[in-house]
């Protein structure tokens, strides 16, 4: 069943289907019901918002797409691991082509999780002009089990294209600042002033599912005189954490549980607040608060809070359900998420100080048809920041953010443990806090959120053979080349993976080869390769800067 305000029912479940989606990627032209100039977004069917996908693990979520731009796309299942079906995961020029303007693309992708997820675009950063949807997975064995399920998706929508805002920050000695044309902030896809009232039955349990589906602002969830019990983060099932406000980050999901009162004679309400963290002070928008009624009685009276609590959430004192210790790494990696500048004073955003750019040629299929080069890493382009990891292999994460930009960061294909978090200038020690070595099953999540001048420890198996992306997920950010790959086992690959037709002929559409290296050769010749260009930790021009980061922080490193 779909709900077009995103509240869900939850109603008995039937056995494993096909769930099909038609969708007709198209430009559209609104203001989404808000105070500020329309401008062109990206929908589906010619309508925004998109409606929400719902479906039952052991599904399969079928997505018959016709592209309707005059440009590329693509879509990303959002937290879904794609085992075995690496080429649906819609980042285009990885694990795949993009779908050709005027053609048709079926993405066919098995549900083996339960959980809170969505679907966005992963292409020239269209999830910023509106294609995204949620998708909600549930589980007819589900440990959990409610009366009902509430869905908030949060997103901001700015008045600027991404292209606009892009090409803002990144001309030398601009002054401009995006945040000279603001956001709103939509729920469910209304104006979050206009936000739904939620019912209530007595002494009945609710699940509220929170999804961050925004391109910048962080924001909290609280619900006046009720206990939130913490059950699910970004698709991972935890033990119940009790806690008074949920921080969400970009791309972040988390679930709770709330038990209703037993009486009906007080109403309450709920609180969506956006945040001025990292980012400049707005009236109403940096911060904002959009308050919503939860209901017993229509005539009762609403108890309104004094005040309404804020702080991040607490990652390391929280389990996942399956219990799984701390991993042990076999090698660990450091990744400096930092921004530089070309000698050109062109500001790009880095991981070690190299920008991301796409390969000549997919990545998937270098790694398929390069044999056993496929193990170097240089074979996907130094433009990539590929590392190739062994098949199982344990990695260790050191995500360190030592500038005033903080950064949520996505893995694909893969959940981390949350292991360590400290800040990048404690010579004493007394900021480093990591998860108990014993007894303890440590948080995994596919997103976590560094903040400015802090670190954090992560590790993952490498289970899942594939070519995948790990990304900030701050749509600037990706769109000024902060991104890198992770091959997993490319032997593995070569062995068992098999690209669908369907899949080549988008990329022989597009005249995108689908053999040999970065640059499309079958030896270490990388000549045509995109080229990477050199960046410095400061900016060449940097008495103009100062004027810049006075009057805009630079447009963006928050």
């Amino acid at each position: 069943m779909r709900l077009s305000t995103g509240l869900l029912l939850l109603f008995p479940l039937v056995e494993a289907k096909r769930v099909v989606e038609n969708w007709d990627i198209t430009y559209v032209t609104t203001n989404r019901g808000l105070d500020q100039p329309p401008k062109r977004g990206i929908g589906v069917n010619g309508q925004l918002p998109l409606p929400v996908i719902e479906a039952e693990i052991g599904d399969t979520l079928v997505l018959n797409v016709h592209n309707s731009l005059d440009k590329p796309t693509s879509l990303h299942a959002h937290g879904i691991l794609q085992y075995e079906t690496n080429y649906y995961d819609g980042v285009a020029m990885v694990n795949s082509c993009p779908i050709a303007p005027g053609t048709n693309f079926t993405y066919e992708i098995p549900l083996k999780q339960s959980g809170t997820y969505w679907v966005h675009g992963h292409t020239s950063e269209e999830n910023y002009e509106g294609l995204r949807a949620p998708l909600v997975v549930y589980d007819r064995n589900d440990p959990y089990p409610v009366s009902k399920s509430y869905l908030f998706a949060v997103e901001d929508w700015w008045p600027l294209n991404i292209g606009d805002t892009l090409k803002m920050m990144q001309t030398p000695g601009r002054r401009e600042s995006p945040f000279s044309h603001p956001p709103q902030t939509l729920i469910n896809g209304a104006f979050g002033k206009l936000t739904k009232p939620i019912y209530f039955e007595p002494d009945q349990t609710y699940r509220i599912r929170l999804l961050s589906m925004a391109s910048l602002p962080l924001w909290e969830f609280t619900m006046d005189g009720h206990e939130l019990y913490i059950i699910e983060v970004d698709g991972v099932l935890t033990k119940p954490k009790l806690v008074n406000v949920v921080r969400m980050a970009p791309a972040q999901r988390v679930s709770v549980l709330v038990k209703a009162k037993s009486s009906t004679r007080v109403n309450y309400q709920y609180h969506i607040n956006v945040l001025k963290e990292g980012v400049p002070f707005i009236s109403d928008v940096f911060p904002a608060q959009f308050d919503g009624s939860v209901i017993y009685d229509p005539n009762a009276r609403i108890s309104i809070a004094n005040s309404i609590p804020s702080a991040p959430l607490d990652e390391l004192s929280i389990e996942s359900l399956e219990y799984e210790p701390p991993l042990i790494p076999d090698r660990a990696l450091f990744l400096n998420l930092t921004y530089g500048y070309s000698e050109e004073k062109v500001h790009y955003q880095s991981i070690n100080l190299i920008t991301y750019q796409s390969s000549l040629v997919p990545s998937i299929f270098s790694a398929l048809t390069t044999g056993d080069r496929a193990i170097n890493p240089i074979t996907y382009g130094p433009q990539t920041n590929t590392h190739v990891i062994k098949h199982d292999e344990v990695v260790e994460l050191l995500l360190w953010s030592s500038t005033e930009q903080s950064h949520p960061i996505h893995l694909h294909g893969h959940v981390f443990q949350i292991i360590e978090t400290g800040s990048t200038n404690d010579l004493t020690g007394e900021s480093r806090r990591t998860v108990p070595q014993s007894y303890f099953s440590p948080l995994k999540r596919d997103t976590v959120h560094i903040y400015p001048g802090h670190y954090a420890v992560v590790r993952f198996r490498a289970n899942n053979p594939g070519v995948w992306n790990l990304h900030c997920h701050f749509d600037w950010h990706m769109g000024m080349g902060f991104n890198k790959l992770f091959v997993v086992a490319p032997e593995e690959m070569q062995k068992n993976m098999v690209i669908p037709p369907s899949v080549v002929e988008q990329c022989h559409i597009q005249g995108i080869q689908t053999w040999g290296n970065a640059a499309g050769h079958n030896t270490y010749n990388y000549r045509g390769a995109p080229e990477l260009p050199y960046l410095t930790a400061k900016n060449p021009n940097h008495s103009s800067l100062n004027q810049a980061v006075n009057a805009s922080r630079f447009f963006f490193p928050y």
